[in-house]
């Protein structure tokens, strides 16, 4: 009777870091997902939200609860983050896109009006946009932004609920997908 040879030490240890490295990677996914992935937002945020008045980049004041009743898509960016301004084209054409059918954009700029204001110079924006300076991090955070990083992208429904939050990049697709169709 013939048996076949077993399996060599190096080949068991191969084989044993690899099933190692599987594991860590889907740990690391899961890690990731539950540590960045939006939170719901804390009792009373929207609120606060709405309450919130803000300068413009040009000084005048942006008073928030003007947007209550509608569907309000809150952009969180700065001029310095790359993914916030690659967005921004598509927040522009959507805003238009969405305006006759009661959604109002809003980009809460992370930054100084003075920086603000310089990169409106060179980036067009169709919607209104307030700055709230690096204080927006934290309204940001009660509103589900446990990281505080950017982008981070809200749409809160009429009577005030959340119905989607993301932290990154967003794209039309995701956006339309939650937007009222009509």
């Amino acid at each position: 009777m013939t048996t076949s040879p077993s399996p060599s030490p190096r080949r068991r240890s191969l084989w044993l870091w690899i099933l190692l490295a599987v594991i860590a990677a889907a740990a690391g996914v899961y890690a990731s997902h539950s540590v960045f992935s939006p939170k719901p937002a804390a009792d009373g945020a929207v609120e606060a939200l709405y309450q919130a008045k803000l300068p413009s980049p040009n000084g005048s004041e942006v008073d928030l609860s003007k947007l209550r009743g509608r569907t309000l898509v809150v952009n969180f960016w700065a001029p310095w983050c790359g993914p916030c301004v690659e967005e921004m084209p598509e927040l522009t054409a959507l805003h238009k896109e969405y305006t006759a059918r009661n959604v109002e954009f809003i980009g809460i700029g992370i930054d100084s009006a003075r920086n603000i204001e310089q990169f409106l110079q060179k980036v067009p924006v169709a919607y209104p946009l307030a700055v709230a300076g690096f204080a927006g991090t934290e309204l940001a955070r009660s509103l589900g932004n446990a990281q505080g990083g950017l982008p981070y992208t809200l749409v809160i429904a009429p009577d005030g609920a959340v119905k989607f939050s993301k932290l990154g990049r967003v794209h039309m697709e995701e956006l339309r997908a939650v937007l009222p169709k009509t």
